[in-house]
């Protein structure tokens, strides 16, 4: 079974995150075997973007969302191995803006959406307002609520103009996120990542798991779906994150654009 299948967020049944081990390795035994499959994965990855470039007709989209210290930026690095940067485009999704604020929760996210022939990579994204505004009570949940539908549409619009889409949930266990943060705050290296308000957003685990449950349940769809990683072990999040693309990139199977002349009729003196 392909680990897409084997991931993928099955909107037709019940989702309990807490009953998803987050140190499980699903489809992949060992962490050799792991990276193994990662340096062939980002082999074919680097091949499939090039034929995704060259033919110009459709791209792709990587959305990643998870907890404070996740994985997202390691996640985007590995895959970045395997990338052209010529055709790539990673977009962070902080607090909005005044401007941004002022428009639709969408409007900032509609125009970094990637070009035909590109790969996109969302860290966090759009649904940051069905996440962080619902555990916090920022926007009424008559608001709220809505955007479920707001987003599988956009999503569609998006897909139905030749964007593939595949969305990643990083799942981390309380205790690991412990060590991270932790880690960060012992690593003067690191010590910047840290915010004292990481600690804050923690006491609220318990309502992002409620929150996010929702959000992938309503909003995995044909033309975009969720996928729940174990992220606990790095290794096992980078491989599975990495094969899924390739699985999505194969099943789209680019072609190169066929050239408009004869090139037999043409010499190079």
């Amino acid at each position: 079974m392909k680990l897409s299948r084997r991931l993928r967020v099955d909107p037709d049944r019940k989702l309990s995150l807490r009953h998803v081990e987050p140190r499980s390795h699903p489809g992949i035994r060992t962490k050799a075997e792991a990276e193994a499959q990662l340096q062939r994965s980002l082999t074919r990855l680097d091949e499939l973007q090039f034929d995704l470039y060259a033919e110009g007709q459709r791209s792709l989209l990587i959305v990643l969302q998870a907890m404070d210290a996740g994985g997202k930026d390691g996640t985007i690095r590995k895959l970045a191995m395997g990338l052209n940067p010529q055709g790539c485009l990673v977009t962070s999704f902080k607090v909005p803006s005044d401007e941004e604020a002022a428009h639709d929760f969408l409007w900032r996210v509609h125009h970094v959406a990637p070009e035909r022939g590109d790969v996109g990579i969302f860290n966090r994204s759009h649904y940051e307002d069905v996440l962080v505004v619902r555990v916090h009570d920022l926007v009424p949940k008559a608001v709220w609520s809505r955007r479920f539908d707001e987003i599988n549409a956009f999503e569609h619009q998006l897909a139905d103009s030749g964007t593939r889409i595949l969305k990643f949930y990083l799942h981390i266990s309380r205790d690991e996120q412990r060590q991270r943060l932790q880690d960060r705050l012992d690593d003067p290296r690191k010590r910047w990542k840290f915010k004292p308000s990481d600690l804050k957003e923690r006491e609220h685990w318990d309502a992002y798991m409620d929150a996010y449950e929702d959000a992938l349940r309503k909003c995995s769809t044909p033309w975009a779906p969720w996928f729940v990683i174990p992220a606990d072990r790095n290794w096992y999040r980078n491989s599975a994150v990495a094969q899924i693309v390739v699985e999505a990139l194969e099943d789209m199977n680019p072609k190169p654009r066929k050239a408009d002349f004869d090139p037999r009729s043409i010499t190079i003196v």
